[in-house]
């Protein structure tokens, strides 16, 4: 029986201390503000498969997306401003609704060399948009 209640008390304490890293790294993240709950589609399928929820930082010319689940202290995806072509937004469709934050609105941003699917809030969107358009008019390579 002590066996037991050491496993459990272990097993409660490794749960503890993850929950303070997560914790931990969320505040680390948005320290700087700029930060925004970001949901990514991580491989190109079917809508409502494949996504991922995050959070996303603006840190100067790039945006910044992080798994919401990860003790990980780097991106996982990078979006320099000057890849940046077009961004479109729509509501979702399928199980998109059912696998991303509620309120959130899909935003297709193509890059120089690929799509990413981001989902975000409009208030979000706005910030993101915005963001496009403080780049250096040399810069500014979308439509």
């Amino acid at each position: 029986m002590r066996i037991v209640l050491d496993v459990v008390g272990v097993c409660l304490l490794a749960a503890v201390l993850l929950v303070i890293a997560f914790a931990c790294r969320r505040r680390w993240l948005s320290r700087d503000g700029g930060t925004f709950d970001c949901s990514l589609q991580l491989a190109q399928k079917d809508h409502g498969r494949g996504w991922a929820l995050g959070l996303a930082r603006y840190v100067g010319d790039d945006l910044q997306w992080f798994r919401v689940f990860s003790l990980a202290w780097w991106p996982k995806l990078v979006v320099n401003r000057r890849q940046l072509q077009s961004v479109t937004s729509r509501r979702p469709m399928g199980n998109e609704p059912l696998v991303t934050y509620a309120g959130h609105v899909i935003v297709d941003v193509d890059l120089r060399d690929r799509t990413v699917h981001f989902a975000m809030t409009e208030e979000a969107l706005t910030g993101v948009l915005a963001w496009m358009e403080s780049a250096p008019p040399s810069s500014q390579t979308y439509h």
